[in-house]
């Protein structure tokens, strides 16, 4: 394998995210959201309570790493937005599932299928 390919198969600051970061990023990258919305959002996909405590101290570490950005929408109120890091992270994730998941033409068929699906 060459150096570009090993460089490239990486993913980046996404191996050091927890899988309940990485769908706060996916959740934001449909659209920003405020912290109440992203709960709603969580708490849908995994079919249970998600409180506060764990919300809030994993927003506030994506905002450090600068893959989400906050800003304030009223004086209580904060909104959270994917930043250009944040996406680039959801991309190299990706990329490296997919190296790992497209073993053949039906795999990737099967790939395309699913991005036609969301179009």
């Amino acid at each position: 394998m060459s150096e570009a390919q090993t460089v490239t198969d990486t993913p980046g600051v996404a191996r050091e995210l927890t899988a309940f970061q990485q769908n706060i990023l996916t959740i934001l990258a449909e659209e920003p959201r405020y912290g109440l919305a992203i709960k709603r959002e969580l708490e849908s996909y995994y079919d249970s309570e998600v409180n506060h405590g764990r919300l809030y101290p994993n927003l506030d570490e994506l905002v450090e790493m600068d893959l989400v950005e906050k800003s304030e929408l009223d004086k209580r109120t904060n909104q959270y937005a994917l930043t250009d890091e944040g996406y680039q992270a959801l991309l190299d994730q990706l990329h490296w599932t997919f190296d790992r998941l497209v073993t053949d033409e039906s795999r990737a068929a099967d790939i395309e299928d699913l991005v036609e699906q969301t179009r």
